[in-house]
């Protein structure tokens, strides 16, 4: 799970690699119009209904940039916010703020849009017991971020990344020729604490797994019949997650089914930005 803790330990090399993209060697542009060092002051504007998300992150650009740059918030992460909402103001030197401004905005932006999204997608779950899980469809070295976006959106994460947990997906069980043997291999290597996932696609998949002891079957891409029908031949004897082009639009369908946990890679992977802006830089003294 990726709560603020985990994203503070861990962001910096990412953060720092993604300056280092935008700045290669100077910032041409910023050193034409300031050339020495000036206090200044911007405003951090919503310009979007949404869910605020990365706000430790981006302050954390400007710091990383000059650790005397102060940041005041008005709104925490997960805060839902509205647009024109004045949401922080950045004080330093002038050249720090325009540096830094795209960086920032970027994953800001990139964190509030998925958190946003997710709180939609999860309202549609909201009266059941299934969990809304995220996946590991996410824009690499960036899936930090966007997890712990989810979370602030109010969905729940599967596992980060392969060393997390044991699913055996298709081509899984066909190194291995069968449910059947890569159950039993799986449970043979990994660690008795894991828990072992099988994706199925059909109902012959689906008697396999319970057989073989999955702890979690996953129904990927099967029709609601047959999910329905699946849910009586797995009868309690394990765990049922439900995958396969799950988004906003259609979620709602699967409530009735009364499953575990709903996967979505739309979560991460299809959510537009949150329109942010930073605004009205001016000197100060």
């Amino acid at each position: 799970m990726i709560n603020e803790v985990t994203l503070r330990l861990n962001a910096d090399p990412y953060i720092l690699s993604a300056l280092r993209e935008d700045i290669t060697s100077e910032d041409v542009s910023t050193n034409c119009v300031m050339p020495k060092a000036k206090k200044g002051s911007v405003d951090l504007i919503c310009k979007q209904d949404g869910i605020i998300c990365g706000l430790p992150i981006f302050a954390r650009v400007f710091q990383l940039l000059d650790e005397k740059t102060k940041v005041e918030f008005y709104v925490s992460d997960g805060d839902e916010v509205k647009k024109g909402q004045l949401m922080a103001k950045v004080e330093g030197d002038i050249r720090i703020l325009l540096s830094g401004e795209r960086t920032a905005l970027n994953y800001l932006q990139r964190m509030s849009g998925v958190a946003t999204y997710t709180h939609e997608v999860a309202a549609l779950l909201k009266g059941s017991n299934t969990k809304l899980l995220d996946t590991r469809k996410t824009t690499p070295n960036n899936r930090l971020f966007e997890k712990y976006a989810v979370k602030v959106g109010g969905g729940n994460n599967h596992r980060y990344n392969l060393t997390d947990g044991v699913m055996l997906k298709d081509n899984h069980i066909g190194a291995a020729g069968s449910i059947t043997k890569a159950v039993t291999m799986a449970k043979e290597y990994a660690p008795f604490v894991r828990k072992i996932e099988v994706e199925v696609e059909n109902l012959d998949m689906v008697k396999e797994a319970v057989e073989a002891g999955a702890d979690i079957i996953m129904l990927d891409n099967m029709s609601h019949e047959d999910m329905q029908k699946a849910m009586e031949i797995i009868n309690h004897k394990a765990e049922v997650e439900v995958s396969g082009n799950v988004t906003r639009e259609n979620i709602k369908r699967l409530v009735d089914l009364g499953v575990d946990y709903v996967s979505s890679g739309a979560l991460t992977h299809s959510a537009p930005i949150l329109d942010i802006s930073l605004k009205n830089l001016h000197p100060i003294e």
